[in-house]
């Protein structure tokens, strides 16, 4: 048998290179949604310009560091789910998910994309399956969903609870993971990438565990980033838990359908999370141009430069072939289609 040869897929990157005036026409958007100006029209990035912005920053550093492929989303603190109404919130979706479709028309062989959902406080899912449905059509592999609309004040109800179960339906229907990711946090004491993120991903692990949400919606696929937050770390504890509240073991519960990112900026986490969680369910992922963009001085490198970590653990092929691309092709079919369509 040959060796495989691996394209290196990762599944969590965001449009975090937008120009000041993409970000001035949001400013107004939710001065607007708070009563205090005009509504604003979207000016629209030209070809070009996006073709540059990207060229210069994601599509450079993907070669710069390995990849192959990106999984591309809109910027995830910026969602702003707490901001406005229905109305607003498609609105700046939309915005959102067509700068996205442009990238990866663009570059197809360099991205794919994943959308932003309209999600409200409210939670009207009604539009959040529309916008769902659209952007499928357009062609996107996946979706961001944001457990906690309410930026860090939790008025959601929890991801098991039946109220989420159209849009669970409409996943399945569609055939798209999503991947859990809150977004920027409105409460002082909660920083968004620091806290609010890691926060959220743990929360979303505990209420998995309290529900039942993978027996009643079994080939439903959900991605938690940023390494899992603290689950993996805590293993023991949640496997406890799980014991305690009277469900199936981990392994069971959860894990058929539930995988965990790269998104763990230091050595001895990747090493844990590799430890702990099976390979089945790691995607590698490195935030492309995500939460923290500095250099570490003790490496030498940067923080995000996720794949570093992986390269220095002794993987068998398999491993890495699952880690860097089969799980990716398996947990977004889309994707693997898209590739397919590329002779990949």
């Amino acid at each position: 048998m040959g060796r495989l040869m691996t394209l290196i897929i990762d599944c969590h990157g965001h449009f975090t290179t937008e120009p000041q005036y993409h970000h001035d026409y949001r400013k107004a958007q939710v001065a607007f949604a708070e009563g205090k100006g005009a509504r604003p029209e979207y000016p629209g990035i030209p070809n070009e310009e996006l073709s540059e912005i990207i060229a210069a920053n994601q599509l450079k550093m993907q070669q710069e560091r390995g990849s192959d492929v990106t999984i591309i989303s809109p910027r995830a603190s910026g969602m702003g789910h707490h901001v406005g109404d229905a109305d607003v919130a498609g609105e700046w979706a939309r915005v959102s998910n067509d700068n996205i479709k442009r990238i990866f028309d663009m570059y197809p062989e360099n991205f794919a994309g994943v959308c932003q959902l309209p999600q409200t406080v409210e939670g009207d899912l009604a539009p959040v399956i529309a916008e769902l449905e659209r952007c499928v059509d357009e062609g996107f592999v996946g979706c961001n969903l944001n457990p906690d609309p309410s930026g860090g004040k939790w008025s959601a109800p929890p991801i098991y609870d039946p109220w989420w179960d159209p849009l669970w339906q409409a996943m399945v229907r569609l055939d798209v993971p999503a991947m859990i990711h809150v977004s920027g946090s409105c409460e002082r004491c909660l920083h968004t990438t620091g806290a609010h993120y890691i926060n959220g991903d743990t929360a979303v692990f505990m209420q998995l565990i309290q529900g039942d949400l993978f027996e009643r919606h079994p080939d439903l696929r959900l991605i938690i980033p940023h390494g899992g937050g603290a689950a993996p770390y805590h293993w023991g504890r949640y496997r406890g838990l799980s014991m305690m509240l009277g469900k199936p073991t981990l392994a069971e519960h959860l894990m058929g359908n539930l995988y965990f990112d790269t998104c763990v900026y230091h050595q001895a986490g990747i090493e844990t999370l590799f430890k702990v969680v099976d390979r089945k369910n790691i995607l590698f992922g490195s935030e492309l141009l995500g939460a923290v963009k500095a250099t570490d001085p003790e490496t030498g490198h940067p923080f995000d430069d996720t794949k570093r970590y992986i390269d220095k653990l002794p993987l068998d092929e398999a491993t890495r072939h699952a880690v860097f691309e089969g799980n990716a092709r398996r947990v977004y079919p889309k994707l693997d289609a898209r590739l397919k369509s590329q002779d990949r």
